[in-house]
């Protein structure tokens, strides 16, 4: 693995986090509907919730990469594989979350 696929397979969390959200059976799924939305207050929420949530992997990201920091501290982290092979370094997985969330 390294970190294109990482962090592509974060942004696929984000899209069954959004989905469950959405229309899972979850506690905050049923808070949302228990709103009781109209559909362009439904659309709003949705695309402020996708805004939130890009927001919350890619922080997550780049702190893991040491490009940010983790509860207001910033240290460098080796993540690796199960193979043992580094996954992070050298900004990759920072490029790599801005190419895949913010492009």
């Amino acid at each position: 693995m390294d970190a294109q696929e990482f962090v592509a397979l974060w942004k696929a969390e984000k899209r069954l986090v959004q989905e469950e959200l959405r229309h899972g059976t979850g506690a905050a799924a049923q808070q949302f509907r228990a709103l009781e939305l109209s559909k362009g207050q439904s659309q709003k929420l949705w695309e402020a919730m996708d805004t939130a949530l890009t927001d919350v992997f890619y922080s997550l990201l780049l702190g893991l990469d040491g490009a940010a920091a983790i509860g207001g501290e910033q240290h460098d982290y080796q993540l690796r594989e199960e193979g043992g092979n580094l996954i992070s370094g050298n900004g990759e997985i920072e490029a790599e979350a801005f190419e895949q969330f913010h492009s």
